[in-house]
């Protein structure tokens, strides 16, 4: 693990001030999407890719929906006809300051189970499972996956970080699972991803606190790879890439080899999904107006910028 401290922030800063301006994808059917902001730097082989969904910062229907079309658009950087060198490490971060990102659609879910509509939940919750699962996978391509968290990864958002090879996080980052809070809990993944991280127990014990964790408690627990002081996160992923740079195939065929090893399959993911739909389905009035209160408070805190 990499723990960038402060004093290298001139060195960072630097490196960031070199970077080469990430080329425009607007050739690309991957460029334009209403909830990503997509672009490519060809010189250091790195795919960015920033969440920008509308209204709420959660994974709703349509930026589920871009990322599906993202993810089937990339292996065209892999043909042997591609007019540039194919990406070394996909880059996931979020363009809303101080949030990565907040979950899973909380207003979507409480209108199905009024609904009664349990089909649904499972539809969302598969097109959720099936967009992490590429990116645990890499989609196959022999890059290496890592998400930039310089704000909040909480819920769907912390289990959308941990599907990465690597998490490189600022220090001012939280994350947590607060669906215990309204008696359910985190069904994107969670479990599969902590329990091969920290061992049974300890994911566990995580999932059923609902307790908001610093990027530095990440860290320390060996979730968050690279921890970068605040407003260095971009800097410090860039420093780490450069450092690893040579070592790039060992490192991508040692992330294949533990998904060979420890797998993580979509079929596992999508039969979680069906114990959290039946779970969601269970929950109780107040459980929905705890769930309710959650997403009255996401609302405010983007009102108020």
């Amino acid at each position: 693990m990499t723990f960038v401290r402060s004093p290298m922030a001139t060195n960072l800063a630097a490196i960031a001030r070199q970077a080469p301006a990430h080329a425009s994808l607007s050739a690309h059917p991957a460029a334009t999407h209403e909830t990503l902001d997509t672009a490519y730097d060809p010189e250091r082989g790195v795919y960015w890719c920033r969440l920008r969904p509308n209204g709420r910062p959660c994974f709703s229907p349509e930026l589920l929906r871009d990322i599906a079309a993202m993810h089937a658009a990339l292996p065209d950087l892999f043909a042997a006809d591609a007019p540039l060198p194919p990406p070394r490490w996909f880059v996931c971060g979020s363009a809303i300051p101080g949030i990565f990102n907040l979950g899973g659609d909380l207003g979507l879910f409480r209108d199905l189970i009024a609904a009664g509509d349990h089909a649904g939940l499972v539809r969302y919750g598969h097109a959720a499972v099936e967009a992490i699962h590429r990116n645990h996978t890499a989609l196959d391509l022999p890059m290496i996956t890592v998400a930039l968290v310089q704000g909040d990864a909480l819920g769907g958002g912390f289990e959308c970080a941990l599907a990465h090879d690597l998490i490189v996080a600022e220090r001012s980052a939280k994350f947590g699972l607060p669906e215990v809070l309204f008696n359910l809990f985190p069904g994107m993944g969670a479990y599969s991803f902590l329990s091969r991280r920290i061992g049974r127990a300890a994911a566990e014990r995580l999932i059923l606190s609902g307790t908001i964790h610093t990027a530095e408690e990440m860290h320390a627990m060996g979730l968050v790879d690279v921890l970068a002081e605040d407003g260095e996160g971009e800097a410090a992923l860039l420093a780490h890439l450069d450092r690893s740079a040579r070592f790039h195939n060992a490192q991508s065929a040692m992330y294949r080899a533990r998904r060979r090893v420890d797998p993580v399959t979509l079929q596992e993911l999508r039969d979680v999904v069906e114990v959290w739909a039946e779970a969601a389905m269970r929950l109780s009035p107040q459980d929905l107006r705890r769930m309710a209160r959650l997403t009255g408070a996401q609302d405010r805190r983007i009102a108020a910028g």
